[in-house]
């Protein structure tokens, strides 16, 4: 590995010396001067007014920040106009038509969610690259994170305005296609086989550890097995799934004959690569699967270890009702609403119950079997509360049936397990093992589904930039553009 960093050092340097040639350095320089307008009141100050002097600009730029409480409906270029008549008319060119020369302008409505940037003349960048500095504070700004938000989008408008020709994103893609094709293909080709290599033996390590814990618990096992009733519903289904577990060890032994036998540059293949995860799969599905054996034979049978079982098949329960509050306090959560209620309510009862459920089970008033019911019932109905839950942020969050639409499209994707072959998942308990992993609406699929659901939909919003200055903006024509976050 070091020897190939080393190769492709030398081949980088070589190339980025080609590129650059005896093009002079820029200097860079610190913000002339800065302004913050904070009418918004988000913004801390002490933090931000320290931060963007720190900033290098390729030349003496005024920064101006200006904040706003507006409406979804705003535009937010008419807005910052108006202001600037009315309050910094030096922001304004003498003739009135543009905004004046070594000024930036970094807009924020928090409430109407726009953000928005504004230059001089000498200072312009284009529209995609005004873009990209919105772009840059956009994630931080949907976390309700303003100064750092107003930060970064001021940092990547000093990286574009006025940046040197040999530093433009057009030359360095040019020149690298037209000179160092061969050069980034191998440096690429090397790279890739380093870090394919790399996630083979992270592949075969993780299988390593789940292989032999099966093997070393295979006799415990077929015994476990051996005496789980058949007359229960759950020990029977729990059977079906251990009838075919020696054919699936000889199947996991197999894969793991094959991926040890793998060289150095056999690792490096992507085939490979998706055989060493097939084998650390199937090696962690197999010893989850014992585990669950070993669970239903003790708590099916009252066996000593029983509680220690029970707790286990608790735990993924317990953890969604912990993960609850968090899930109802994020950001478009819709903590307040009525499904947010019901879910508490459902939380606190359901904590008592599980004592009671202990308790009874531990009396002998409840079987193992009634208690695996009644957590199942449980799970179905915070799973229907949680759907519940799902259409009140769907409504909260949508502006229109499309992005409300685009999001439930994404929570019934993280409900229904379609995305599984992103990463294969197994719940290692008994309902886990009965019945398909997207029986029950956890809280983690609905955090996933929720996250994806408002970045699909903020980035449709956030799609198209707006130019025009409005009815009041009249023959003005600064460069500047605002998009929605």
């Amino acid at each position: 590995m070091g020897s190939m960093v080393g190769r492709i050092a030398v081949i980088m340097l070589a190339l980025a010396a080609t590129l650059l040639g005896a093009a002079a350095p820029s200097v860079a320089t610190a913000p002339a001067a800065v302004v913050v307008e904070d009418t918004a009141g988000v913004l801390d100050r002490n933090t931000l007014v320290p931060a963007i002097e720190k900033i290098q600009f390729y030349e003496p730029t005024r920064v101006a920040v200006f904040t706003y409480n507006g409406k979804p409906e705003d535009n937010l270029n008419e807005e910052v106009l108006k202001f600037a008549r009315d309050r910094h008319p030096e922001w304004i060119s003498a003739d009135g038509q543009k905004w004046a020369d070594g000024l930036f302008i970094f807009a924020l409505d928090p409430v109407g969610r726009h953000v928005g940037t504004y230059m001089g003349e000498d200072r312009k960048v284009s529209l995609e690259q005004r873009s990209d500095i919105q772009d840059a504070s956009k994630d931080l700004f949907r976390d309700a994170q303003w100064t750092d938000g107003t930060v970064a989008g001021i940092r990547r408008a000093a990286e574009l305005i006025n940046q040197p020709w040999y530093r433009s994103a057009a030359f360095v893609i040019t020149a690298w296609i037209t000179g160092g094709l061969a050069v980034l293909g191998a440096a690429a080709w090397l790279i890739l086989r380093a870090v394919t290599r790399t996630s083979c033996r992270k592949q075969i390590e993780r299988g390593d550890r789940s292989y032999s814990n099966v093997s070393m618990d295979l006799d415990v096992t077929e015994l476990n097995a051996g005496t789980i009733p058949e007359s229960s519903r759950y020990g029977s289904r729990v059977l079906e799934k251990h009838r075919t577990f020696l054919s699936r060890y000889a199947a996991a032994t197999e894969l793991s004959n094959q991926v040890h036998a793998l060289g150095k540059r056999a690792l490096s293949r992507r085939k490979n690569l998706k055989l060493a995860r097939q084998f650390a799969d199937a090696a962690a599905e197999l010893d989850a699967l014992d585990d669950v054996i070993a669970d239903s034979n003790a708590l099916l049978n009252r066996a000593d270890t029983w509680p220690t079982a029970w707790d286990r098949q608790l735990a993924p329960f317990r953890k969604d009702l912990a993960g609850l509050e968090q899930l109802l306090a994020k950001r478009h959560g819709q903590g307040d609403s009525a499904t947010a209620a019901a879910l508490r309510s459902f939380r606190d009862a359901s904590l008592r119950d599980i004592e009671r459920w202990t308790a009874e089970l531990a009396d002998g008033s409840i079987s193992p079997e009634k208690a695996l019911d009644r957590l199942y019932e449980a799970r179905s109905r915070l799973s229907e509360l949680l759907e519940n839950h799902a259409e009140t942020v769907i409504q909260g969050f949508a502006k229109n049936e499309r992005e409300a639409r685009l999001m439930r499209e994404q929570m019934e994707t993280a409900h229904g397990g379609l995305d599984h072959h992103r990463q294969r998942t197994y719940e290692p308990s008994i309902l886990g093992t009965v019945y398909p992993s997207y029986n029950f609406f956890s809280v983690a699929t609905f955090s996933s589904g929720f996250n994806t659901g408002v970045s699909s939909v903020n980035s449709a919003r956030g799609g198209g930039s707006t130019t025009g200055y409005g009815s009041s903006g009249g023959s003005f024509s600064g460069s500047g553009s605002s998009s929605s976050f």
